[in-house]
């Protein structure tokens, strides 16, 4: 498992979870907000994403944390 805070969130993934690659992403409450296909870069829930968050998500890809 993975757990990253950043930005006001707290990102979490885990080695050998279910495809597609994704991101449970929670705020700094650890309400649930979604699930990110890290593929795709949309949200597995309905749901509308800020853009903060994507950015966060494709910086820490870049990082090679995600």
């Amino acid at each position: 498992m993975g757990r990253i805070r950043r930005g006001g969130y707290i990102f979490i993934s885990w080695v050998g979870d279910h495809p597609p690659r994704h991101v449970h992403i929670y705020d700094d409450n650890a309400n649930f907000i979604t699930r990110m296909n890290l593929e795709t870069m949309q949200p597995m829930d309905v749901v509308k994403v800020d853009k903060g968050i994507v950015d966060i998500i494709r910086d820490l890809q870049t990082e090679g944390r995600l």
